[in-house]
């Protein structure tokens, strides 16, 4: 970790309080943000995590760190029948989601063992104070032989791409942000890739957490990584 992530990036026991703050404030303008920041790829982006559960119309799903609903309403489209929960009151106050929602912290969710066929959770994984029990959770809810589809930030491995990349998420993203938003929390954004496992860490998590199946691709050059996984028959 670089002094500079260090200076941004919360303690283990204020990370809880200070992201849900941060969130919370910068809700109004999130979608705003995402766009501009993503030139609009965000979108395919969520229609391809949603494709890739392969579950059949009418499943219900958890759209985990729903934020402002672009998800849910994704899932909606394909036929899902999602159920939104966010640590920010700020995001679900905000949020043009399709289905119920829940404030919850991810590493302790409040719904019954099995009860989902499917889990959506997009750009949030770095945020979980505790990714582990986060996952463990997943593990809990969804149903055996249901599926998970996790998106998150990565970077390119060309390094020409690479060193766009970087003047774009590390320098120019906290400026737009600044400008539409709220600049601590798009300083924060970039910097807490550092919380980030690895692909074979993640791998190990997921498998510890109860899943198998276990494919991580990368979308549009590396900007972007989505993760599936199905959840093992249990005993």
């Amino acid at each position: 970790m670089t002094p500079d992530e260090r200076s941004v990036l919360p303690a283990h026991e204020d990370k809880t309080r200070v992201v849900r703050a941060m969130f919370d404030d910068i809700a109004p303008r999130y979608e705003l943000v995402n766009r501009v920041m993503t030139f609009g790829l965000d979108a395919s982006w969520r229609r391809r995590a949603v494709r890739s559960l392969g579950l059949p119309a009418g499943s219900r799903i958890l759209d985990l760190a729903c934020g402002t609903g672009d998800l849910s309403r994704t899932a909606t489209a394909q036929g899902l029948v999602p159920i939104g929960a966010d640590l920010s009151f700020g995001m679900l106050g905000a949020s043009h989601g399709t289905g119920p929602l829940v404030q919850a912290d991810a590493s302790a969710l409040p719904l019954g063992d099995g009860s989902v066929d499917g889990l959506i959770c997009g750009y949030a994984l770095r945020n979980f104070t505790d990714l582990a029990a986060s996952l463990h959770e997943m593990g809990r809810v969804v149903r055996p032989g249901g599926r998970i589809s996790l998106l998150e930030v990565a970077a390119p491995t060309n390094s020409v791409l690479l060193a766009g990349y970087k003047i774009w998420f590390e320098r120019a993203v906290p400026l737009i942000g600044g400008l539409l938003s709220d600049r601590a929390a798009y300083r924060y954004l970039p910097a807490s890739t550092a919380y980030l496992p690895t692909s074979d860490q993640l791998r190990f998590m997921l498998l510890d957490a109860g899943f198998s199946g276990i494919n991580h691709r990368q979308l549009t050059a590396g900007l972007s990584q989505l993760v599936t996984a199905t959840r093992r028959p249990q005993g």
